[in-house]
């Protein structure tokens, strides 16, 4: 097993999944839905795939664009065709998408939002990309799925766990698969109540932009809400490689939590700044001093090493999910098992979330019988489906976002090996971390209308 190199654009061979060739009618009138930013023309269709090779989220993206590559062979009827065979909807055959070699462009996300959207509108108008996916920052999704939104093509967000994704900022052509800070916060709050108990004190430390905006805000109402008090509220620069500074007034705080609203690299270095620190054989208050981590990856474990011991934190998903619950997660060891013989290790939540949102897309596509974005959106909306690794899974009409099981996860005191970092402590079901579309913390925006583009 090796590790792919991943070039400007790639053009993946067309064959065919043995035993597919399944059809389903075509539910919507592909004629009503005729002129639109970058229709196929020829024998391809070309996806965008955007995201960060380079930043503090890059360990991230790189995994993202691992998946995506895997994603289209799969679609393009290579390899043993992971997750095809698990997903709940029978319509993709291994022949592309709606007989169309897949190919893909990618870019560089740099994990700055003006960078991200100048590398989406030159997929878009250059490469003639009909669907942009990617994230690893909600600062770049909310931006590209603007740009997206103008431009009239889909997208298909990747790592974003802010909630004005799919709140304030949520747009008609875009779509989230990943969960989000208020489904973390419902999620590890009885956790944290079961092994913290009710009177805590929390520092919260918060990376300075929407995604860390919103997940402090839904995790202090949720443990102020079990009866914790929030000592203090700190941002920090989201480029910030060294925390020792911010760390420090912690310790005279009078808080006996600190709260890390931190990810990707800035969660390992400041996890390890706050282990320097002391922070975790500290007393306060009469109680242990604890560090929690509301969201963090399997990739983050492997950076902080044995600083991540013992944190509790949440995921959108985890490779070991159907060995933990059986059936119920179909897809998960057909997707591990894909990934592991392209790769070599397993795959990240990341991953995860953009192969499935490849797949959903195409699968979207062939349901309308055509590319057209607005076809796509009606295909989307209120689509139940299964198999892709997370259990049912139902994506809402009224905001785009998915909605399914969310894990809560610690870092293992004695880990097997570095792929093998995190166990899961809790699958808290679906109807524990849905709330309704005008809910507080996503209200102030309106989804709008589709926009075909051209």
């Amino acid at each position: 097993m090796s590790n792919s190199n991943f070039t400007r654009r790639g053009v993946l061979k067309t064959g065919t999944i043995a035993g597919a060739g399944l059809a389903l009618p075509t539910y919507l009138s592909a004629a009503a839905h005729e002129g639109f930013t970058n229709a196929p023309t020829g024998d391809t269709v070309t996806l965008g795939f955007n995201v960060p090779q380079s930043g503090p989220y890059a360990d991230e993206g790189m995994d993202e664009l691992r998946a995506f590559e895997l994603a289209v062979e799969h679609l393009n009827g290579q390899g043993d065709g992971g997750m095809l065979s698990t997903f709940s909807s029978k319509v993709l055959d291994g022949t592309g998408i709606m007989g169309k070699k897949v190919g893909f462009v990618s870019g560089d996300t740099q994990t700055k939002s003006d960078a991200a959207r100048a590398s989406a509108k030159s997929m878009i108008e250059k490469d003639g990309a009909i669907m942009i996916s990617g994230g690893s920052s909600s600062g770049v999704a909310v931006a590209v799925q603007g740009l997206c939104q103008e431009a009239g093509v889909i997208f298909m967000a990747g790592l974003t766990h802010s909630n004005d994704t799919t709140g304030k900022d949520k747009k008609a052509n875009g779509f989230r698969h990943f969960f989000n800070a208020y489904m973390s916060a419902a999620a590890l709050a009885p956790v944290l109540e079961q092994l913290y108990g009710k009177d805590r004190r929390a520092y919260h430390l918060t990376a300075d932009y929407t995604w860390g905006w919103t997940q402090e805000e839904s995790i202090a109402a949720a443990t102020e809400a079990l009866g914790w008090e929030t000592v203090e509220k700190v941002r920090t620069p989201l480029a910030s490689t060294d925390f020792s500074s911010y760390i420090a007034p912690v310790l005279n705080s009078g808080a006996d939590v600190l709260v890390l609203n931190h990810y990707g690299g800035n969660m390992v270095n400041s996890l390890t700044n706050a282990v320097q620190f002391g922070l975790r054989e500290k007393q306060a208050n009469g109680k242990n001093f604890e560090i929690v981590v509301p969201l963090y990856s399997e990739l983050m474990a492997k950076g902080a090493g044995r600083n991540i011991a013992g944190i509790v934190g949440s995921q959108n998903w985890d490779w070991k999910l159907e060995n933990e619950k059986g059936d119920r997660y179909a897809g998960t060891n057909a997707f591990v098992q894909s990934f592991g013989e392209k790769y070599g290790f397993p795959p990240s939540q990341a991953a995860q979330t953009c192969y499935a949102q490849t797949l959903l897309y195409a699968d979207a596509v062939t349901r309308a019988g055509s590319f057209n974005p607005c076809a796509v959106v009606e295909a989307l909306e209120d689509f139940e489906f299964d198999g892709l690794g997370n259990g049912p899974t139902l994506y809402r009409g009224g905001d785009h976002q998915c909605f399914k099981d969310v894990i809560v996860v610690r870092g293992k005191e004695n880990p097997e090996n570095e792929f093998d970092l995190v166990e899961i402590v809790e699958v808290t079901p679906t109807d524990q971390v849905t709330y309704p579309v005008d809910h507080p913390m996503f209200s102030g925006g309106a989804l709008g209308s589709c926009n075909p583009g051209a």
